[in-house]
């Protein structure tokens, strides 16, 4: 049987072009590992539900092939997208809650609807932290209602982080090619670094929102989930572009590149200025701090000058701005979906879990009730107004922007995440550099820009991968 364990998509495409593999061969294959690694052995609990029409579609993707050619790099690929994103299938879209498993969605969001155009088989929806995180505070990461918990590959007992958990844990597990998060604080790069791939959070207005169960249109955005640095930019191709439904994607003209592949420059790092963000070293454990210092080593014998103190301590989201804009953003979202469709506001989902409380409440949801209790739904709120306005000066003008500038450095790396990224919707990359021996839990490091710098990103990010090669495949 073809080895597909660690295959990129190029290598993929090679298979394909010689005959060694089909996509319905590759489907299959991660089907079969789906049955033996996420639902049974390990039990993973990463992969929620799976298309029963994916073998059809690899079929149809195979004789395409051999009739006219691959559409794309990505045609025939097996992909798994985050439970909260559209697809007009026999899918669910519930984000993890058992309050929208009804949600047989009448429309693809725009990102589904891209990767159809380019080939791509959607082999299935990911577990996810139940509506993205935000249904309440004590709620553990990777558990819905709807789908259980999801377990790192790397040690159960980890924390897999965010709410992008399932996709970042099949991806890792090699359960599909790539996979597709969404972000709004944190939530790609989260458990991308926790469950060692590359996780890929664009700039806001790059990819678009439409269809995608929402937070909030503040902070909200799609983003490639992969095992490479060139996979997530060969991803990201395929998602970006202007949207009528979207309006952050109308004013993009000159800032997406043809092709962000154009960018992975083994020698990308050198004579690149690099800011050494410590601002959040306090927090780290004897062990990370090593594995960050060894990484800064890395980055300057690519070639690059790095700056110390470029500091940037720890942005924390202004949860106001999340509270007020959920209510309606969600029943603006509701209200585009099925008619058949039981639950058709935020008001309809409380009520559900209220008369479903074994199975809805395990956590609870208070950030639900204090959304529905506290914001009009309007958006006219005084605090809400201001606050929103204050995060984005604090996050760009007197965050990223200045630290950059106030050092002339063309970008800055952070251990972990740097959380001043999603608040001002500017971009970031993750990628691997090694594991604490103490838990056996990858970790990453950060690479952070201005907004539309994902080609420095990408050099510098994919530079770096090439000769640090930290990424280690989880063992069952």
């Amino acid at each position: 049987m073809y080895q597909i364990e660690e295959i990129t998509i190029a290598g993929i495409q090679e298979a394909f072009d010689s005959g060694e593999l089909t996509s319905w061969d590759l489907t299959a294959a991660y089907m079969e590992r789906i049955a033996d690694i996420d639902k049974s052995g390990p039990t993973l609990n990463s992969v929620l539900e799976l298309n029963p029409d994916a073998l059809y579609i690899a079929e149809a993707m195979d004789r395409e092939r051999k009739l006219k050619g691959p559409r794309s790099p990505l045609h025939g690929v097996p992909i798994l997208i985050k439970d909260n994103i559209n697809t007009h299938d026999m899918m669910r879209t519930s984000a993890g809650s058992i309050a929208l498993a009804d949600n047989f969605t009448p429309y693809d969001a725009t990102v589904a609807a891209k990767l159809r155009s380019a080939g791509a088989v959607i082999l299935g929806k990911t577990n996810m932290t139940e509506l993205a995180n935000y249904m309440s505070s004590t709620m553990k990461n990777g558990y819905s209602s709807r789908g259980g918990q999801v377990i790192s590959p790397y040690n159960p007992e980890g924390n897999t982080w965010g709410s992008s958990t399932g996709s970042a844990v099949a991806t890792s597990a090699n359960l599909c090619a790539v996979s597709i998060g969404t972000e709004t604080n944190g939530s790609i790069i989260w458990p991308s670094h926790n469950n060692g791939i590359v996780g890929l959070k664009p700039t806001r207005g790059l990819v678009s929102r439409y269809g995608i169960v929402p937070i909030c249109t503040a902070q909200d955005t799609a983003g490639p989930m992969a095992r490479t640095v060139e996979d997530a930019a060969t991803l990201l191709n395929a998602i970006v572009g202007y949207d009528e439904h979207d309006p952050s994607t109308w004013s993009r003209e000159g800032q997406i590149p043809q092709d962000y592949r154009a960018f992975l420059d083994p020698d990308g790092l050198k004579g690149m200025k690099v800011g050494i963000n410590r601002g959040y070293f306090g927090e780290l454990s004897d062990e990370q701090k090593e594995l960050a210092e060894k990484a800064f080593e890395e980055i300057r014998k690519c070639g690059a000058e790095t700056i110390e103190n470029v500091n940037l301590p720890h942005l924390r989201c202004d949860r106001s701005v999340l509270l007020y804009e959920f209510r309606r953003c969600i029943d603006a979202y509701l209200s585009t979906c099925s008619p058949s469709l039981k639950n058709r506001t935020l008001k309809d989902i409380i009520d559900f879990n209220n008369d479903h409380p074994e199975q809805g409440l395990r956590y609870g949801q208070g950030i639900l009730l204090d959304a529905q209790l506290k914001a009009s739904g309007t958006l006219t709120e005084p605090k809400y107004i201001h606050d929103r306005l204050a995060a984005l000066k604090a996050s760009r003008e007197n965050g990223i922007d200045r630290i950059l500038d106030g050092s002339c450095a063309d970008i800055y790396v952070a251990p972990g995440i740097s959380d001043a990224s999603p608040i001002s919707g500017y971009p970031s990359i993750v990628v691997p550099i090694g594991f604490t021996q103490s838990d056996n839990m990858p970790f990453g490091l950060t690479f952070v820009g201005r907004a539309f710098s994902e080609p420095t990103l990408i050099r510098a990010a994919y530079s770096f991968e090439r000769r640090k090669r930290a990424r280690r495949a989880p063992k069952f």
